[in-house]
């Protein structure tokens, strides 16, 4: 039970840490009210400066909160790998291991398939 708890204090550690070396979104400068001076401010450009932009920010987040489930389940996946292989044919060990794996995907699934109703459900709002 020892070395389950050191792997998963471990693949937190390295989890996080990889957190820190993620891209970073990178802001263009706002120019609307250059481009948008003048006889300009019919086009679709401007017309469109002041569309509401909650629906992209929640998706952003949404996508990266999804990302980030996507790939605990796979790190929990290989985990349960881990502990099938080391579990020598311990019944109840065996038990445990094949039901952490079958959580595991069916939280990919889950995972995979939110991502598609919530990038449908955005991109039909806007």
């Amino acid at each position: 039970m020892k070395l389950h708890k050191k792997i998963i204090i471990t693949l937190g550690i390295i989890f996080g840490m990889s957190l820190l070396f993620t891209p970073k979104q990178a802001l263009a400068i706002d120019v609307y009210d250059d481009v948008c001076s003048g006889s300009n401010a019919d086009t679709a450009l401007c017309v469109n400066k002041d569309k509401d932009e909650l629906a992209p920010m929640i998706k952003i987040i949404v996508n990266n909160l999804l990302y980030i489930l996507g790939a605990v389940s796979v790190l929990v996946i290989i985990f349960s790998g881990i502990s099938y292989t080391l579990s020598g044919g311990d019944a109840n060990q065996v038990s445990k291991a094949k039901n952490t794996l079958m959580y595991a995907i069916v939280g990919l699934i889950v995972a995979i398939l939110s991502y598609g109703i919530v990038n449908f459900v955005i991109d039909t709002i806007t």
